[in-house]
Formats: C-alpha cells, structure tokens, sequence
C-alpha cells in the first residue's frame, strides 16, 4: 500500500493521459439527471465528485450504492456505472436495471463482468489499469467521472488545469506531507477516530474513514458541519480518552460554520485531550482535495503500521464476498 501511495500524483498523470483518450458518442446530450453507480473505493470519487459539481450542474447528480436504481431513471438520464475491478453485484444489478430502462450508460472499470456488459451492448467504455486494490485507484477512477461530464458538455475542463496544478504541489510538497501525516498517525495511535467535517467536503471525510477502516482495521465515523452542530454534539457530555477527533476544513469555508467548528473544538476538548486539526491546503478545489486525499492516505498507512496491522489486507471483506457468492 505503501508504494502504492507513493505514486498518487503518478496516477494522477496518467488518469488524465486516459481521460482525455475517451470520446462519447450519443444522439443527444440533453441529461435530466446523473446518476454514478458505485460502492466503496470504485464509488467514493462519485461522492467527491457530486460536491464539486454541487454549484455547477445545471440538473441532479445522484450517487447510488445499491442493487436497485431510482424510479426517474430512463431514456434522458446519464447512468455512469463504476466498479474498479467489474465484478461488484451491487453495480451489476444497477447498470442491468438501468439498460432495462433505456439510460444513457458509461461504464468505468478496469475489467471483469462490467467491462464484458458495456462491450456485449456497446456501451461507452473506459479501461483503467488493472490489479490494484480499489481504495487505491481513487484518482483514476474519480478524474474519468470529470471527463465524461466534460464529453457531454455538463461541465466545463477547468478541472483539468486544476488537476495539473495539484500534481506540481503534491510533488513540490511531499516530504512535508508525509512528515504532517506521520505526526497526526502517532497521534491517533490505539484510538478510534470521529472527523469531523465542513458541509463541502463530506465526500473527502468519507474517504478519510474508509481508509481508517480498511487499511488501519480503525473504527470510525464522521459528520458534517453544520449539521452535526444540532444533534450529534448533544452525545458529547462524557470523557473519552480513547476516542481522537479530527476537524477538517478550509480557511475559506463560509464563516458561520467556521464558528460552529471553533465553538464545538472548544467543547469536544473537555471530553477527550485528542482534537486535531487538517487544513486542507490550495487555491482550487482539486487542489485542497487532492491534498487531503493524499495527507490521509499517507496518515492510513503510517497508523496501520504503528497499530501493526498489514494495510493490504481486507479478509473479513474476501469472507463476506465468499459467502456471498454461494446460492
């Protein structure tokens, strides 16, 4: 996993090299909606993704992690279906039932069922590389959802420019971002992690928990500010020396929640000697995201290592799936 972090803005690179290779074709480009289909590491880039596009799409874009589709799904609606490895069941059944109703599909995966569906109806396909643990795909996976909003003309390619620009800074500034996230690991050493985020990035705090999770075997969970501030912060009332809060936000989030945080950093330090704070650093959102991404990430595979846990290994994960598979 290690390795594999260290070729985040590598992968970056070549996940635009890929995007823009992609060309769709479609006889028309009038969307009602946009619905990305996906679950765990091949799904989180839509979360992200829908927070960029939060204030730029003129229509509704839907993440669905489940079997099943919303019922408004049909003939005017972008169905991006996304499995890293083509083989999650949940994203199957989506996409089978979304070609039942005559959407616009895209799929995005690196092979297995899903690449063999797309090319059985000839749908638009976009191959990443293979053989790789899904969580650590996330920059391939999330940068083409960006490209096939731009091919049907939903967004505008400035994220490209935005991309190129946080490559330059995660290269300039990796030492630094290692060494920040070594500290911060050390400091959630044999604690189980609440963070806390700013209404914007929940997507990125998603992130962060899942690689608690699965790299580090951490439980955690997050919320978002400002709606934790009227009914999670009434739990905290007691002393939780195992418990480490982590805030994360950015210097030019609306100020009012900036308040709620610092108002609620206050409180929560009379419950646990464990707050700590990310900034999510740059002038644009792919810049502070990336950022973030790839801090937490370098912070998941220090903490698994000071816990001594393998971060490569999800057997609980292989166990469900195993019994999953059987009729």
């Amino acid at each position: 996993m290690k390795k594999l972090v260290e070729k985040f803005s590598e992968q970056l690179v070549r996940a635009l090299e890929i995007g823009r290779s992609f060309s769709f074709q479609t006889k028309s480009l009038s969307f009602d909606h946009v619905v990305v289909s996906g679950l765990g590491g091949s799904g989180i880039g839509a979360s992200i993704v829908q927070e960029y596009v939060y204030d730029k799409l003129k229509v509704p874009f839907v993440v669905n992690k489940n079997y099943f589709i919303p019922a408004f799904v049909g003939s005017n609606t972008l169905f991006i279906a996304c499995s890293y490895s083509g083989n999650t069941e949940e994203t199957q059944a989506a996409v089978e039932a979304a070609r039942r109703k005559k959407a616009v599909i895209v799929c995005i995966t690196s092979g297995g069922a899903l690449a063999a569906f797309a090319r059985k109806h000839q749908y638009p396909l976009i191959e990443l590389p293979g053989e790789m643990p899904p969580r650590a795909c996330l920059g391939y996976s999330l940068v083409q959802l960006l490209f096939v909003l731009k091919s049907t003309k939903l967004i505008k390619p400035t994220f490209e420019s935005e991309i190129h620009t946080a490559i330059i800074s995660l290269n300039k500034n990796e030492k630094k971002i290692q060494k920040d996230a070594a500290v911060l690991a050390a400091q959630l050493k044999n604690k189980y992690v609440a963070i806390y985020g700013i209404a914007g990035i929940e997507g990125l705090t998603i992130r962060f928990r899942q690689q608690l999770n699965e790299n580090c075997k951490v439980l955690s969970w997050h919320n978002v500010i400002p709606e934790m501030t009227h009914n999670e912060i009434v739990g905290w009332r007691s002393e939780h020396p195992d418990l480490a809060v982590v805030t994360c936000y950015h210097k030019g989030d609306y100020d009012r929640n900036l308040k709620r945080l610092s108002i609620l950093k206050k409180l929560l330090s009379q419950y646990t000697g464990s707050v700590y704070n990310i900034e999510l650093k740059g002038d644009s959102y792919w810049e502070r995201a990336f950022y973030f991404i790839h801090l937490t990430d370098w912070v998941s595979v220090f903490l698994s290592e000071m816990n001594g846990h393998d971060a490569m290994e999800v057997k609980v994960i292989d166990h469900l799936k195993s019994h999953m598979a059987k009729k």
